[in-house]
This record gives C-alpha cells, sequence and structure tokens, in this order.
C-alpha cells in the first residue's frame, strides 16, 4: 500500500484508510467476529489508518478496534472524533476544553492507548468560536494525549480562521464521484495549507460498486433510509449513472468500488480517502485502488459520465444535516 502524509507534520499513513463506523451497527447487523475479521483484512492489505468516533454506537467502535488491537498486538494509526453529546437531541455539541478532554481520556481509555494521531471535532459548538477550539486542540496535542487535530465538516473559511491559531493535521468531509462540494474551495485549501483532505464515504454508502443496493430492504435503523439520494426516482436516476461507472470500470478490469476509490486519489496528493466497510469480503474490492493509474482519456471519459452534480437528491436530509457547516 502507498504512503501519504497525514498534514504537515504528521506521520505517512496508507493512502487508503478505513472507515470504522459500520463496526457500530449504522448500516447493518454486524459482529464483533465479523468485525475482528476485516481489521485483520485491512492490516493484511496495508492498511494501517482507522477512523472511528465516539459517537459510533456509544464507543462500539473503539471498543472493537481496542480489543482488536490487544488480541492480535497490533497497533494502527487512529483517527478518533468527539464534540457531540452523546444521548442529547441531534445537533447538541459542545467543544468546550471540559468535554473535549473527557471525551478524549474516554476513546483513549477504550482504545486501549495512552495517545491517537489525529484527533476531530467531530461537529462544530457554534457558541464557541473555531479559534478558541483550536487553542484548546493545540493545548491538548502539546499535552502528547493526540499527535495532531483537524476537524470534520467545516467549510474553507473555518478552516483558515483555525490555521490562524495552530497547523490544522487534516479536515474530514464527505467526497466521492456524486458528492462534489468540497471541488469548491476546501480541496485547494487544504493543499495551501498542507493539512489533509480526508474524503469519507467515497463510495456513496455503498452505490458505488458492483451490486445494485435495494433501499426497501434497508432495516430502520440504516443511515440510508431517510437518505433522498436513495428514495424513489432519485434512486433509478442514480443508479442509471452507477451502472455507466461500472460499464466504465469492468472494460478495464478494475470492480467499480476500486475505481470510486482511485478516483478520490487521483484529485491530489494531499487526499487520504477512507471508505468503510463491515465486510472483509468489500474491502478486498477497493484495498487495492491505489494502484489504479488513470489516463487522460480515463479522466475524460469519467468527467463525461459522472459530471459535477449528476446525483439526485440531497446527501443528507434535513434531520441529518444538523450541526454541517455549508459553504455553497
Amino acid at each position: 500500500m502507498k504512503k501519504r502524509k497525514l498534514g504537515q507534520n504528521g506521520p505517512e499513513v496508507s493512502a487508503i484508510g478505513l472507515g470504522c463506523m459500520s463496526f457500530a451497527g449504522f448500516y447493518g447487523e454486524t459482529s464483533r467476529e465479523v468485525s475482528f475479521a476485516t481489521l485483520d483484512a485491512a492490516w493484511d492489505a496495508g492498511i494501517d489508518f482507522l477512523d472511528t468516533a465516539e459517537l459510533y454506537g456509544g464507543g462500539l467502535s473503539e471498543t472493537i478496534i481496542g480489543a482488536w488491537q490487544k488480541e492480535r498486538g497490533k497497533r494502527f494509526k487512529i483517527a478518533t472524533k468527539g464534540g457531540i453529546v452523546l444521548g442529547a437531541p441531534r445537533g447538541t455539541n459542545d467543544n468546550s476544553e471540559e468535554h473535549i478532554r473527557a471525551s478524549i481520556e474516554g476513546s483513549l481509555d477504550r482504545l486501549g492507548v495512552d495517545h491517537v494521531e489525529l484527533y476531530y471535532i467531530h461537529r462544530r459548538d457554534w457558541s464557541i468560536p473555531i479559534e478558541a477550539v483550536t487553542e484548546t486542540l493545540e493545548t491538548i496535542r502539546e499535552d502528547g494525549l493526540i499527535g495532531a487535530f483537524g476537524y470534520s465538516e467545516i467549510s474553507p473559511a473555518s478552516l483558515r480562521l483555525a490555521a490562524s491559531v495552530a497547523h490544522v493535521a487534516a479536515v474530514q468531509s464527505e467526497y466521492s464521484l456524486w458528492t462534489r462540494q468540497p471541488e469548491l474551495g476546501m480541496i485547494q485549501a487544504c493543499a495551501e495549507l498542507g493539512t489533509a483532505f480526508v474524503p469519507f464515504s467515497p463510495l456513496g454508502r455503498g452505490i458505488l460498486g458492483d451490486i445494485d443496493l435495494d433501499p426497501h430492504s434497508f432495516r430502520d435503523t440504516d443511515f440510508r433510509k431517510p437518505n433522498p439520494r436513495f428514495i424513489g426516482r432519485n434512486f433509478a436516476h442514480n443508479m442509471e449513472h452507477v451502472r455507466a461507472l461500472r460499464a466504465f470500470a469492468h472494460d478495464r478490469g478494475w470492480s467499480t468500488a476500486a475505481t470510486a476509490v482511485a478516483w478520490t486519489l487521483d484529485q491530489g496528493a494531499h487526499l487520504i480517502p477512507i471508505p468503510g466497510t463491515r465486510s472483509p469480503e468489500h474491502l478486498k474490492d477497493w484495498a487495492g485502488a491505489d494502484e489504479i493509474a488513470f489516463s487522460e482519456a480515463d479522466r475524460a471519459e469519467l468527467a463525461r459520465i459522472l459530471p459535477p452534480g449528476w446525483a439526485m437528491g440531497d446527501r443528507y436530509s434535513y434531520q441529518q444535516l444538523v450541526g454541517i457547516e455549508r459553504y455553497c
């Protein structure tokens, strides 16, 4: 697996990381055994960078990762997130130093480590200026609990304000062939500031794969159930484009998932995508995406069949949009 640098001063990590939200059942039932098998497959593929959060199952994802590391005697480079008040109504966030420190300490305990390589503010607390939050994070970094810090789902303007206080190692936002908003300033701002840009959901929450999804089979607790892009006419329209992507990929001997991840890698050397899965078989579909090299003709064809804005429907429902900083 090729390597990329996690921010200006950060360590080198695998060019593709593993998003671990699925370990907490956000997309369907899973188990400790299957999660362990997925982590085994990631390690064997050369993936050494995991992304998790306090929110994922109220610490369940972190607990599974910690148990795997203890049992296997191996150590991933880990990014985790906090700042959302667990058990409170959606949109209740707390970025105070007291809350962030308590969240970090809980994460470290569940992960079984004394520090993590990267810590994100999962969602902004609008009552506290981002400069003040950055001061808090820099103090915690100096204390040695975190190697670096970043923010999730912020705007380029907020990134620049934070970076005026201290180096922001990474920004995490949804970015894929069907979600292109970061092209309107965030990818460029990260490159300018030496900040890694970490695309989550580079597989479009599972739609950019070789198997048709069936939204009617989604459980009520599935994160995609209320998502506009998976409903009715929107979903039918979107699948037409996905099938064109599949044909493009298969003509070249690539899986659709690997092609989608490779596309994010191709958008800049500072991008580190973190596709998520709860299946070792699905992980193997895209783990070799760093070896795909697009020709100019390939790039032109992808731009033709999947132009910016092709996806029908918003990327989140109104309820899911709470706390997201929108800038366009």
